[in-house]
């Protein structure tokens, strides 16, 4: 099957790297931080100002959009880059996570998993070959293999749920159609090393045109992620782009790209926004509620060029936060989504100028640990 992507690596530092994941929507400028679009859609964004916050990727979530409006519908409507008016890169994951961690109305079994709306409590079935059909339908350029997300700690179930990993990302690769498509396959095995290497020997030996981590960010210690980061990044070909799933703080981000990794998502930079929290690039978080803000002109971050940070103080924001107007998740969220995006940019630049080393040793000075107090 020819393929229109194509992964160039510019420059390293260590296992960092500095790459263009080619696609069919446009090049996508490595390392990245995507923002997630559950049902196609940034929350409270445009997509121009999703764009004007610096992404260049966005991830939508099948199971939603399965689910609603119906990936047949989209399909119908030129498919998820027309919908929703998004001419950019998009990835879509394969449900997975979203119907495993519906564990009281899930049921699996070796050749897929039977599950309940959350919405009407309606009985579903998804396969591999069922979750590459729909996300073909939504018309995604990077796709998932559908992989079963296991609890991190129970060694018993991660061991079974590996076997079901491991032969599900073969059906879905015997399934895939669409050229004009990537689809990634999946590394597990929670927190256990032997685990994770057996997986990344055996999906990296599949033939995907990119690999992704998942189950991290699921209750381990960012020690263990770490780890195992490390471990599975020494194992995936260094050729194709790498893509921790469910990632997105700017410790984490850092810490990834150190470790060889080029794709992030998160919902973390919207979530927060909508609960009246700004991130900060050291790490730190703002609670826009906090009564010392009321009179302080300064913007989110001084260092911040985000379009909220430009125009509006913090008096303004945590006006809009207590007044619950729509308009404060709007600005909080181009903030965090903009500390995000550049953050990777910043990483990416110093990596293609030689400096990567002493970036990461600044970045690490600047951190203030998670009391914004002195913010």
């Amino acid at each position: 099957m020819s393929t229109p992507f194509r992964f160039e690596i510019l420059a390293t530092a260590g296992k960092a790297r500095a790459g263009i994941f080619h696609t069919p929507h446009g090049p996508i400028p490595t390392p990245v931080f995507a923002p997630v679009g559950t049902q196609a859609s940034v929350k409270a964004l445009t997509p121009e100002q999703v764009r004007a916050a610096g992404a260049t990727l966005i991830l939508a979530n099948t199971y939603h959009l399965y689910l609603r409006p119906g990936a047949a519908l989209v399909a119908e409507m030129g498919g998820l880059h027309r919908f929703m008016a998004w001419p950019h890169p998009i990835l879509t994951d394969s449900g997975g996570f979203q119907v495993f961690s519906l564990s009281d109305l899930r049921e699996v079994d070796d050749d897929g998993v039977t599950f309940r709306s959350h919405l009407d409590g309606s009985q579903h079935r998804f396969t591999p070959e069922i979750a590459v059909r729909v996300q073909e339908q939504l018309g995604a350029d990077i796709i998932m293999a559908l992989d079963e997300c296991p609890e991190p700690y129970d060694r018993a179930y991660n061991e079974q749920a590996l076997v079901r990993t491991h032969r599900w990302a073969e059906r879905s690769l015997k399934a895939h159609t669409r050229s004009d498509q990537a689809l990634f396959g999946i590394v597990q095995g929670g927190v256990f090393p032997d685990l994770r290497e057996q997986s990344a020997r055996f999906i990296a030996s599949l033939g995907f045109p990119g690999h992704a981590i998942g189950g991290l960010s699921v209750g381990e210690t960012p020690e263990e992620r770490d780890a195992i980061t490390d471990l599975v990044t020494d194992i995936l070909p260094a050729d194709k782009p790498r893509y921790l799933m469910g990632v997105g703080t700017p410790r984490d981000l850092v810490a990834g790209v150190q470790r060889g990794v080029d794709i992030f998502d998160c919902v973390l930079p919207t979530r927060l926004a909508r609960h009246g929290t700004a991130m900060l690039r050291d790490g730190r978080r703002l609670n826009v509620r906090n009564a010392r803000f009321a009179r302080d002109p300064r913007p989110l971050d001084p260092t911040c060029t985000c379009y909220t940070c430009r125009t509006f103080s913090r008096a303004y924001v945590r006006h809009l936060v207590v007044a619950k107007e729509m308009l404060a998740a709007t600005l909080l969220s181009i903030h965090n989504i903009h500390t995000l995006t550049q953050l990777a940019q910043s990483m990416r630049q110093a990596i293609l100028e030689g400096r990567f080393d002493d970036w990461v040793a600044q970045w690490q000075q600047s951190q203030a640990g998670p009391d914004a107090a002195a913010a």
